[in-house]
């Protein structure tokens, strides 16, 4: 299966897009501000260049390193009598909760705020909101998870079950679908849901530094950081940040130039007024 690592994941990242994209246009959640047209080509173009990157300037994939770390003894697990079974599902486990406080880390710092915000500079909120992250921001990642992953001594199985679940959640919980109430209640308490995850995109600072969590919802309850709704409601909320409202900021290359123009804002967790 691990030979086949990038097949399967762009296979899969293929379907669940696809899936998520036609689910928006059957039942969606939300009214569209701006077209697809107007948002999807530079979404999805980031997504391409973050993939470029990562493979132009990484030897190494996760699963990768995951497999040296294996086959070298290095890391926590590889020097542990535990089941390769219950070393992965461990692995996914605590890889998620890396994620979460890197994704904290993000909003806490604010030269990394900087770089992330271009993730919540979108105007709209829907799949295509889920692969649209900065190229410095997707390298910086990469990198913090090959670093847990090493000292982990993850699994590559357990690294590969990651990698696909961050990714199709990830696509899932930014999507503009209509859940009915009774099932996002339930859904919640086990896999990070659209309505959850919108919450953290809303323009109220409040909001935007709370549910952090791409697929485990368990460490914003567990941590404080969870909110279960929007102050103005779903329908009514404002998605995105103060700064890059106007329409012209949708356009690729600014989107590229957003962690190097303005002010830091008043996102930053650290920043003062913040609360």
């Amino acid at each position: 299966m691990l030979a086949d690592e990038a097949l399967i994941r762009v296979t899969l990242f293929a379907l669940v897009f696809l899936l998520m994209a036609t689910w928006e246009a059957v039942a969606p959640r939300r009214q569209r501000l701006f077209s697809r047209l107007q948002r999807w080509p530079a979404n999805l173009a980031v997504s391409f260049i973050d993939t470029a990157v990562v493979r132009g300037l990484l030897p190494t994939t996760a699963v990768g390193i995951a497999t040296i770390a294996e086959q070298r003894a290095w890391g926590l697990l590889n020097n542990m009598a535990i089941s390769r079974v219950a070393a992965a599902v461990i692995s996914v486990i605590i890889l998620d909760f890396a994620i979460y406080l890197q994704h904290v880390m993000f909003h806490a710092v604010p030269v990394l705020w900087r770089v992330h915000r271009m993730h919540h500079a979108d105007l709209d909120f829907d799949v295509s909101t889920g692969v649209r992250f900065h190229p410095i921001e997707i390298l910086l990642s990469m990198l913090f998870k090959l670093a847990v992953i090493v000292a982990l001594g993850a699994p590559p199985v357990g690294v590969f079950v990651f990698e696909v679940l961050l990714n199709a959640t990830s696509m899932f919980n930014h999507a503009n679908v209509s859940l009915p109430e009774q099932v996002d209640r339930y859904l919640r308490w086990f896999i990070v849901t659209p309505d959850m995850h919108r919450v953290h995109h809303s323009v109220i600072v409040n909001e935007t530094n709370s549910n952090f969590g791409f697929n485990l919802p368990w460490w914003d309850r567990l941590l404080g950081t969870y909110r279960p709704q929007p102050e103005a409601g779903h329908q009514k909320m404002t998605i995105g940040i103060e700064q890059f409202r106007d329409p012209s900021e949708l356009q690729l290359h600014r989107m590229l130039l957003q962690p190097f123009r303005g002010e830091v804002g008043t996102y930053a967790i650290t920043w003062k007024g913040a609360a």
